[in-house]
């Protein structure tokens, strides 16, 4: 698998079927995609928190970061097994038939472009980080559309499967929420 077929992803299914052929297990994504990935948000958070603090917000400086980034980090690393879990229950409910090892890797997939989006921290300007947070958040949502259909060998039309998709796209933004509450709470 390249770099080509990554990009593919959000709109590809056979993106999908390729990556899923591959048969990873749980534990390899664990580590060797989600603990790194997941590292890149707290970093940048820091980064912009202790550099740009007072661009953003009054006081933003002032926050306890290490603390903040620690606990956004765990958080992380618990939502992928929380979203792993979810969506073999979500998908089964629907009547989709998913294991849990594709559930996992659509939920180690999945939040890629919004991992990558905390590199917009680098520029201190609030409605380019917007704009960044956003585009993640939408080909996060496609990654997860495209992904169930591969994944669950759906037709690209089938009303089923759109609801599940939905219902896992609110599910997982009702996560990034809770995350971004960590870092505005504390």
């Amino acid at each position: 698998m390249n770099i080509l077929t990554v990009f593919k992803m959000p709109f590809s299914q056979q993106s999908w079927r390729d990556l899923q052929s591959l048969n990873i297990p749980i534990a390899k994504l664990a580590w060797l995609l989600v603990v790194p990935m997941s590292f890149l948000p707290p970093v940048m958070l820091f980064y912009a928190g202790t550099h740009f603090g007072d661009d953003y917000l009054p006081s933003f400086a002032e926050r306890n970061w290490h603390f903040i980034t620690t606990v956004l980090f765990l958080a992380e690393l618990l939502t992928f097994f929380v979203m792993g879990w979810l969506i073999y229950e979500v998908l089964n409910h629907y009547g989709i038939s998913i294991d849990y090892q594709r559930s996992y890797l659509l939920a180690a997939i999945a939040p890629l472009p919004m991992w990558l989006s905390a590199l917009v921290l680098f520029v201190p300007f609030i409605l380019f980080n917007a704009i960044g947070v956003i585009v993640g958040l939408w080909l996060s949502s496609m990654l997860i559309y495209t992904g169930i259909g591969a994944l669950c060998k759906r037709e690209e039309n089938d009303l089923v499967s759109m609801s599940a998709t939905y219902a896992v796209i609110a599910a997982s933004l009702l996560a990034w929420m809770l995350l971004m509450l960590i870092v505005f709470l504390y």
